[in-house]
């Protein structure tokens, strides 16, 4: 019987007697990515460990009525069997082939010859089940014996508590499941880490999610540091976020040792990876998951500026279903941290601070923890959500809680002090956000699932349909409409219901009250989206509107044209004190209430200057462009026509072509003077040919651009034409929401008739 194979001689085919990531290690290596030589002992010769020691009805006698649930139980009975099978005799000749490949595997390094033992399960990675972190690994191992050692000891790790635990809960028969040890030259990594092709919270496909640390990645996976977190667009390969955490300590290979050792002082608050590596990393990744057709959860290491690949395997914890609440609350923030595993759950807080411990949870505590380890999973899976001081997203508490569809939050520094024991909160597995009570979060999907049940009466279009809105008492009925969600909020009414002009609230020192008053409309309209964007136009007031709110005569200058004066991004540049204040209240929407669909847009932009001062605002106040935070321009003005390309160097995600001010100035009418009416007309060949310039620039830049007004509505034909042209979306008013569905769906038939008309006479 073949007991050892080559990574050579394994292919993802061979899971049966590899486990999972023996196969996935020989697929990788035969397809010629990064990966460290090695050899599996086949989980043939576990087998045969246990038959030829007559272990197999031992181990089932002493898991017979075993309740998993019992935590003290659990750790007896796995104790015992892991200490049966490590003392039992390995057979001789099997001794002598594991140290045969061991030593061909030495004469393939020119230096020190030092191996990884990994555990590798037969029943690993598939796309049903996870046993990602269940299993042992042993590092820095530089002998004939220590291998023969650490192998038996992978065998044993086969009964952790947590490997009992998942395999009784899965339905898996404990003694069908083998195990295969995997044997590789180890990478005396610099920097290690964990990279999703898919990001496993939200499920969003198109983005790359990369965890890096200094060390080996053992203080990744356990938990014991919170590593830097990296967001890659997976198309462009754009680094679109990026969380730097800080490292004191480190998981090293020094002075022919594995051991903990401290990060230099000047490395400690710095980016793990530099951005190349990045990059280079992610369309490492990308490439794997073309390979294996399906979305990965690999393992990397670096040395230099070389990458290798130590493990790669399906992400597992996609689409699960989600516990969510609906209704608006106010809430206080109490902690921040890595967005884990989504959901939301309440409850009293349990801290846990070992395992001993773990008696105390009871079924819907809040488990908190400095970090947890595979002893802790009975006791959370009775929990309604985790929250932990460590650990990055491929810690233990992030993959357990994901698999156990458990609402959970790493990385918040300071749970275990802050918190204190029975009192209530509420995890927001999503945002990364503990509040305080049993709060009903204000992100419900209700409005989404009405408007994805109407989306479908319609033909589907790749153009997005957005809403136009201005009053929150319409938020709700609005959401309900088939849109994709609101292209144009425009902020004017919100600030007339609040009364007073900024200024005169901010000499009074009433800053926070006008932050808070606009912040409470600013979440009606964004709970009532969810998940859908919503785009904020900040403040476009002209100053004769402006002087209409108390107190305004006091702060606005008289201007013989407003339409064209002291107005949008200038006002802001000029004067920013009021801006600052919109800035505050989306930051409260986005991080206290965790509704972070919220984006924001500059109205009446002017110069590439303007843009780039605004930006350092936004900065200043803590908002910052990422993954889920956009930043549109409106192009209204025909600078901006002429000019995009420098607007897009300064750093915006989209663009929202405001027809109405655009038509203005491009022909010279003022759109409110009623003798020139019948010439004010979007259609104009200038507008037009306008229009197409900032669609064909905004392509180039790799931005989005939408269309915001009634010209698509009223004309038919302009509509078509903006289709043709190519623009990502357009917002109309609610009452034209289901016309416009119907007019972009034919334009884009036509369209692709078109096309294929010319296809055929090519």
């Amino acid at each position: 019987m073949k007991f050892i194979a080559k990574f050579e001689e394994l292919s993802k085919n061979d899971v049966n007697k590899a486990g999972g990531k023996g196969a996935n290690l020989g697929e990788l290596y035969n397809a010629g990515f990064p990966v460290p030589p090695g050899f599996v002992v086949l989980s043939d010769a576990y087998f045969f460990h246990l038959e030829k020691n007559g272990l197999k009805e031992r181990i089932r006698e002493i898991l017979n009525q075993l309740d998993v649930n019992n935590v003290e139980e659990l750790e007896k009975k796995a104790k015992e069997i892991q200490t049966l099978i490590i003392n039992a005799p390995i057979d001789a000749e099997l001794k002598k082939q594991i140290i045969a490949y061991y030593k061909e595997l030495c004469a393939r390094t020119s230096s020190e010859c030092v191996v990884v033992v990994r555990s590798s399960a037969t029943a690993e990675d598939l796309p049903q089940a996870s046993f990602a972190g269940q299993q042992a690994t042993y590092l820095g191992i530089k002998s004939e014996d220590e291998v023969i050692e650490s192998v038996k000891k992978c065998w044993a790790s086969l009964f952790t508590p947590r490997a009992i635990f998942y395999r009784t809960e899965n339905g898996f028969d404990h003694l069908k499941v083998g195990l295969a040890a995997v044997v590789q030259l180890m990478v005396p990594s610099m920097r290690s880490g964990v990279m999703f092709t898919v990001d496993p919270t939200t499920g969003d496909r198109e983005t790359i999610v990369i965890e890096a640390v200094y060390g080996m990645g053992e203080s990744l996976v356990s938990g014991k540091v919170t590593p830097d977190t990296y967001y890659v667009d997976k198309r462009t390969l754009k680094i679109k976020q990026k969380h730097v955490s800080y490292q004191e300590k480190l998981i090293g290979y020094r002075d022919k040792n594995v051991g903990e050792h401290l990060v230099k002082d000047d490395k400690r608050k710095t980016q793990k990876l530099p951005d190349e590596l990045i990059v280079a990393l992610a369309d490492l990744g990308r490439k794997i998951e073309e390979h294996y057709g399906k979305p990965q959860d690999i393992e990397w290491a670096v040395v230099g500026d070389n990458i290798y690949i130590v493990q790669s395997r399906p992400v597992t914890t996609l689409n699960k279903n989600v516990k969510k609440e609906g209704e608006i609350k106010a809430a206080h923030v109490l902690l921040k941290g890595l967005p884990a595993s989504p959901g939301i759950g309440s409850g009293p807080v349990k801290i846990v601070l070992n395992v001993e411990q773990l008696s105390k949870i009871k079924e819907g505590d809040v488990l908190v923890a400095k970090m947890t380890s595979p002893d802790y999973v009975p006791a959370m899976k009775k929990v309604a959500a985790i929250i932990t001081d460590e650990g990055g997203l491929t810690s233990h508490a992030a993959i357990v809680s994901r698999e156990l569809n458990v609402p959970c939050v790493v990385g918040t520094g300071h749970a275990t002090e802050t918190l204190k024991e029975g009192m209530i909160v509420t995890v927001d597995g999503e945002r990364g956000v503990v509040y305080e009570g049993n709060v009903k979060v204000a992100h419900s999907t209700k409005h989404f699932e009405q408007a994805s049940v109407k989306l479908k009466q319609y033909p589907p279009t790749g153009t997005k349909i957005y809403v136009n809105l201005a009053e929150v008492d319409k938020a709700e009925e609005v959401a309900q409409l088939p849109v994709d969600g609101v292209g144009l909020l425009r902020a004017e009414f919100m600030i007339a219901d609040i009364g007073e002009h900024p200024k005169k609230m901010i000499e009074e020192g009433r800053e926070q009250e006008f932050v808070d008053k606009l912040a409470a409309n600013l979440r009606v309209f964004a709970s009532a989206f969810y998940p859908r964007p919503v785009v904020y136009r900040a403040t476009d007031f002209k100053t004769n509107e402006y002087r209409n709110l108390k107190g305004g005569d006091k702060y606005e200058p008289k201007e013989n044209n407003p339409m064209m004066g002291f107005r949008g991004a200038i006002r802001y540049v000029m004067d920013p004190a009021a801006f600052k204040l919109e800035l505050r209240a989306i930051k409260k929407v986005r991080e206290e209430y965790g509704l972070r669909n919220l984006w924001l847009m500059i109205p009446f932009v002017r110069t590439p200057e303007e843009l780039k001062r605004i930006k350092e605002l936004l900065e200043e106040e803590g908002l910052k462009r990422n993954h889920d935070f956009k930043l549109w321009m409106m192009v209204e003005v025909p600078s901006a026509v002429l000019c995009l390309e420098e607007f897009c160097k300064v750093g915006i995600d989209g663009v929202s072509i405001g027809t109405n001010d655009l038509t203005q100035l491009t022909l010279g009418i003022d759109r409110d003077n009623a003798m020139l009416s019948h010439e004010f007309d979007e259609r104009n060949p200038a507008v037009l040919k306008a229009i197409e310039t900032v669609v064909k620039k905004a392509k180039q830049c790799g931005i989005t651009v939408s269309v915001c007004g009634q010209a698509p509505t009223l004309y038919p034909e302009f509509a078509e034409k903006l289709v043709e042209m190519g623009v990502t979306s357009m917002s109309v008013n609610p009452d034209a929401v289901e016309r416009t569905k119907l007019i972009v769906a034919s334009a884009e038939r036509k369209l692709l008739l078109k096309i294929y008309d010319k296809l055929m006479r090519e």
